[in-house]
């Protein structure tokens, strides 16, 4: 198992193989039956843009998986910035096991690392501020530790892992409560939020959405961890960096903006001051970086 992965990202991987040798080589490559199978080459991973790397460290298990005989070179690694041209890593051994195991291994190498760097270029625009760049829950079903993975590697920070570790309440919570006639959403949530904190995992915290000010002015007095601003524009959110400060809990409760953020406005609500920014792009419509596998038999 590499070193560079949990035991839980590592364990998301291998099962991720498995459906893609599925899908992908069935009950074999009929195609590489033309080969000789003492046919060996050398086939090198090329970076054929700017990026960020991630997803190299899955190289060894991938080779492995197809034959024994592949051995893998590390030339670059996770987390590296690399220019168009630049070398990631070099397979050698039986040519059709190398080229059986192209396209799953670029297919990780490609997503992954377009994770990667547009999360950098994200974190790269609010430097200077008080804000870091999370991910959310926004990923491709299955894939979310390793997608998670690249967010980090790329810089970036991951929010919670699911629906078991932390509580955010949202308008449809609220809403459902406000239909049960259970509650005043809301002012009266204390209670209940405090009871749902006993049941959080170490690390987990209380978050609730808020859309308006008024509704800010009710979560402000609550034993949350933090608030999520939903698609308030930066002048709104100046002006509930002054209401948190009035209130007295600037330190203790963290913002949240998310919801329209884009790489054009980014700029403009980090400076607002708020702790966090949460991006569903950086999974959800990520495009995919151009890397290559050139061997020596082209």
């Amino acid at each position: 198992m590499t070193d560079r992965l949990t035991k839980r990202q590592h364990d998301c991987f291998l099962r991720l193989l498995d459906m893609a040798l599925e899908e992908d080589l069935g009950s074999g490559d009929v195609t590489c039956l033309l080969l000789p199978k003492a046919v060996q080459t050398t086939a090198m991973f090329i970076a054929r843009e700017d990026m960020i790397l991630a997803g190299e460290c899955l190289l060894d298990d991938i080779a492995s998986r197809y034959s024994p005989e592949i051995r893998t070179e590390h030339i670059a690694a996770d987390g590296q910035r690399l220019a168009s041209g630049q070398a990631i890593a070099r397979w050698s051994g039986p040519a059709d096991a190398i080229m059986s195991a192209e396209r799953v291994a670029l297919n990780f190498l490609q997503r992954l690392s377009g994770i990667a760097t547009i999360t950098a270029e994200y974190v790269r625009q609010v430097q200077g501020t008080r804000a870091k760049i999370y991910d959310t829950r926004k990923t491709t079903p299955g894939w979310r530790e390793l997608e998670k993975y690249a967010v980090r590697t790329g810089g970036g920070c991951n929010h919670r892992m699911g629906l078991h570790d932390a509580v955010l309440v949202k308008d449809n919570h609220l809403a459902a409560l406000a239909r049960a006639g259970r509650i005043t959403p809301l002012a009266e949530m204390a209670p209940m939020l405090d009871e749902l904190r006993k049941k959080l995992p170490a690390g987990g915290f209380v978050e609730v959405e808020v859309d308006t000010l008024e509704q800010l002015a009710d979560a402000l007095r609550l034993p949350v961890d933090i608030i999520l601003l939903d698609n308030m524009p930066p002048a709104v959110i100046r002006k509930a960096i002054e209401m948190r400060r009035s209130a007295g809990v600037e330190g203790k409760i963290e913002y949240e903006a998310s919801g329209g953020i884009t790489q054009k406005n980014l700029g403009e609500v980090a400076k607002t001051g708020v702790e966090r920014i949460s991006v569903g792009a950086l999974t959800h419509s990520v495009q995919c970086v151009d890397i290559g596998l050139d061997s020596d038999l082209d």
